[in-house]
């Protein structure tokens, strides 16, 4: 248990994970031996410079590109040795995304936008559900508006809800408030932190701003493919001169 009562046994575990794209003298290695584990019931933000890799960590992690070497497990699973076919179900079931871009349909309302996954996993949504997912995100009067009806924020919430219809186990955000202005870019992170705290759902973060990552229990930090420390429970200066730090050190 850790200090919110929740269960710590790990969602997400990567074992000596090294990515490399390309061959011979341009290959770029993007994750260079990362092993690392993301608790369960947590949230942790994932900070570091541009290039440092942070990209490639979640979409490793998350199942979207495989590693070169090393092993990636989500909740037993081992995805290195599942087929494309497989992987491409467990990221359905099991895993949540949310982006910088909110990747509504335009011509879908919010309700037909959040019942999406559902519909393109051959499974008929139920109504009561799909409702319940809007007022957990606060836009239960708001189902029937099409996106261009919607706020910036509004809209992202919109994209959380779809991302959790299918109660994914580890809900990815890769810069999740980076369109947002700073007022509702917390209105949506106490929403990602509550869902941590009252239902125990597990979320990683890329972000790059302090204020962001002051929301999770962890910040880890990716320096040029490694990690390179991390702290718990820090607040946004703390992060902020970590990461001043991390920036200054020469290649």
């Amino acid at each position: 248990m850790n200090e919110r009562g929740q269960t710590t046994d790990d969602a997400i575990q990567l074992r000596s994970v090294s990515r490399r794209y390309g061959s011979g003298a341009d290959a770029v290695t993007a994750l260079d031996q990362v092993s690392l584990a993301f608790p369960g019931g947590t949230l942790t933000a994932v900070m570091g410079p541009s290039g440092s890799g942070k990209s490639t960590l979640l979409q490793c992690a998350a199942g979207l590109d495989r590693p070169t070497s090393g092993s990636v497990t989500v909740g037993g699973t081992e995805l290195t040795k599942l087929s494309e076919r497989k992987l491409t179900l467990l990221r359905r079931q099991r895993i949540g995304f949310v982006f910088q871009a909110f990747n509504l349909l335009p011509s879908l309302t919010a309700e037909q936008n959040v019942a999406l996954p559902l519909r393109l996993a051959g499974r008929r949504p139920a109504r009561a559900r799909v409702r319940e997912v809007l007022r957990q995100v606060g836009l239960g009067e708001r189902a029937g508006h099409r996106p261009t009806e919607l706020s910036g924020g509004q809209q992202q919430r919109v994209a959380l809800a779809r991302a959790l219809i299918t109660r994914p186990e580890v809900l990815f955000a890769d810069e999740p408030t980076g369109a947002l202005d700073s007022g509702t870019s917390r209105e949506v992170l106490a929403l990602l932190r509550g869902m941590v705290d009252r239902e125990g759902q597990t979320v990683i973060m890329v972000t790059h701003d302090p204020v962001a990552a002051s929301y999770a229990d962890r910040v880890v930090f990716l320096v040029d493919g490694r990690i390179n420390g991390e702290l718990a429970g820090a607040s946004a200066d703390g992060i902020a001169a970590r990461m001043t730090q991390l920036e200054a050190v020469p290649c």
